[in-house]
């Protein structure tokens, strides 16, 4: 899932990548700004773990530093499974044989249960849901989470399967069973993207 926070990120690493690595002038000259500028958003880019400085030496003169996509960056630039994961779906939907469908199914949710489930540990449902929440903005969704009323709540301020559940309601209802397990407890979704709200959110039921 991209996390790529601000406008022309994913230009700029492109760019960065078609060169095989520049430095922070020939940046400058190619985009325009400030060295300054660069220099913010190479920080930036370079804290998210998706380009890297590397030192350059050629002939007698004074070695320079260059920056080059890292393979994260790379893996950022080509992190568009929408179109597989409509297809993917699609199949899984089309099995003609009901308890094939519905295993296969259940082998998709438990592969996505393991995959969160070692960072929720908490004793307290309360700290699950922090947990749970944490984990998720790790991958990248936009997640709130809020513990200060009488039910824990977890907000996804951004539908990470929009064009999949405008197609098909069961990828919320396999959302849901998910974050159910690694909760421990049923949940409500009180509010869904699909039905034209400002997020998706979930409380134990």
């Amino acid at each position: 899932m991209k996390i790529l926070v601000e406008q022309n990120d994913g230009q700029f690493l492109q760019q960065l990548h078609q060169s095989g690595g520049s430095t922070v002038q020939e940046l400058c000259e190619s985009e325009g700004v400030t060295a300054t500028a660069i220099r913010q958003r190479l920080s930036r880019l370079r804290q998210l773990g998706f380009i890297e400085r590397h030192t350059v030496r050629t002939g007698r003169g004074r070695p320079h530093h260059a920056y080059r996509v890292t393979d994260a960056g790379q893996q950022e630039l080509g992190d568009n499974y929408t179109e597989l994961a409509l297809l993917l779906w699609d199949e899984l939907h089309g099995i003609e044989e009901p308890a094939v469908r519905e295993r296969v199914t259940n082998r998709v949710r438990d592969a996505l249960v393991r995959r969160y489930g070692a960072s929720v540990q908490g004793i307290s449902l309360q700290e699950r849901f922090r947990e749970l929440g944490t984990t998720l903005q790790g991958r990248g969704f936009r997640v709130e989470v809020d513990v200060t009323g009488s039910l824990p709540l977890l907000r996804e301020t951004n539908c990470p399967y929009h064009e999949l559940a405008l197609r098909d309601s069961s990828i919320c209802e396999l959302e849901q069973h998910v974050f159910e397990q690694l909760l421990g407890t049923p949940l409500k979704l009180a509010s869904c993207c699909r039905d034209g709200h400002s997020c998706c959110e979930f409380h134990p039921a």
